[in-house]
């Protein structure tokens, strides 16, 4: 063909090799320092088939990286320390989240994924450091000491974490909302322009007496909900916001739930945070023979891919992943070339996904 050989042409890569090199790299970087992920973990992270991971693997344990052995993860071997004390003179971002990223709701472990999946086409490893709401500065004055960062991501974190980072010179993104006192860059979902549509939703419907169950978090996008939940009824002398906040177990939004609904004035309309606490909200009123939307109305703020199985489909808001990361993509790429970003909140608003869960309010 035109005078090439064979050895001149294209050569295709197995995608078991570059999934292989993918891990590799994050094993260098310090980010899997004792034990890989588990398989099914690693097949959602890099998006890839389990028989791909396990094909990739074996790769990494034939050149001694890994130790695999059934039953087990993958254990880290020895040998790959000096992989990663060469590590160090990469180019680094530091992950910096509350809880791992393992364990976070889909849009989060999707974003983080596919920012991971863009630093690396970028040349940057990232290493994650998992840190308590409060308490953690050692840890974070170990962690920024000891790795050559370029930047960092903080993941959710709590005010404290945030005005630790606002008072350093190390360029920092906020993905989540960040608290009114930070002066950071973040970028994260317009939760107060999303809690004041749900509720404008609910009173358009005729519901005056709506409840808002929210976690008592302290977190900077639970805070933003409430404000433009109680935003919404600012112009309005016939209703009043109910604000409820509870501490995340199920028991704790059922005794919350029975107290509201047992009042002189009980709520006919909810909007519910986090979509987890959305299904406790409703086995609980069907426990107490309350339909949904017949007996109570409700919105959840956030997105889950369940609300399209429950009849009726619970009414929710929903960002478009796609649109979400590129975002991101974008921020990160500034952050990284620039070495800073407006301190303005980037806010994306949500599409309001009106399901089968509103209706008038039951009559008196």
């Amino acid at each position: 063909m035109n005078g090439m050989s064979p050895t001149d042409l294209p050569q295709r890569i197995p995608l078991a090799t570059r999934v292989a090199d993918c891990i590799r790299r994050r094993i260098e970087s310090g980010e899997w320092r004792e034990w890989l992920p588990g398989e099914r973990r690693l097949s959602d992270l890099l998006q890839v088939s389990r028989p791909t991971i396990r094909a990739a693997t074996h790769l990494l344990g034939r050149e001694g990286l890994i130790d695999i052995r059934c039953g087990r993860r993958a254990r880290v071997l020895p040998a790959a320390a000096g992989a990663r004390t060469r590590a160090k003179k990469t180019r680094l971002v530091g992950l910096v989240a509350h809880e791992p990223i393992e364990t976070m709701g889909p849009l989060s472990f999707r974003s983080i994924a596919r920012l991971r999946e863009h630093l690396s086409a970028l040349g940057y490893g990232t290493l994650t450091l998992i840190v308590a709401q409060t308490g953690g500065r050692r840890r974070l004055e170990a962690f920024t000491r000891e790795n050559d960062l370029s930047c960092c991501v903080l993941v959710s974190v709590g005010e404290e974490i945030q005005r630790w980072f606002a008072a350093r010179d190390l360029p920092a993104l906020v993905l989540g909302s960040r608290h009114p006192a930070v002066n950071l860059p973040s970028f994260d979902v317009d939760y107060r322009a999303a809690c004041r549509h749900a509720a404008g939703v609910l009173l358009r419907n005729g519901h005056a007496r709506i409840a808002f169950l929210v976690p008592n978090s302290g977190a900077a996008g639970d805070l933003a909900s409430e404000r433009g939940f109680i935003e919404a009824f600012d112009r309005l002398r016939h209703a009043a916001p109910l604000v409820a906040r509870h501490n995340g177990t199920a028991r704790n939004i059922a005794a919350r739930l029975d107290a509201l609904l047992g009042s002189a004035s009980p709520p006919t309309a909810l909007v519910v945070a986090r979509p987890w606490h959305v299904f406790a909200v409703m086995v609980h009123l069907l426990r107490r023979g309350v339909p949904v939307p017949g007996g109570l109305s409700l919105i959840a703020r956030d997105h889950d891919l369940r609300f399209g199985f429950a009849e009726p489909p619970v009414a929710h808001y929903r960002l478009k992943p796609d649109s979400f990361e590129r975002h991101l993509a974008r921020l990160m790429t500034r952050l990284i070339n620039s070495g800073g970003l407006p301190r303005e909140p980037q806010l994306v608003f949500p599409d309001y996904c009106a399901g089968g869960t509103v209706a008038p309010p039951p009559a008196a």
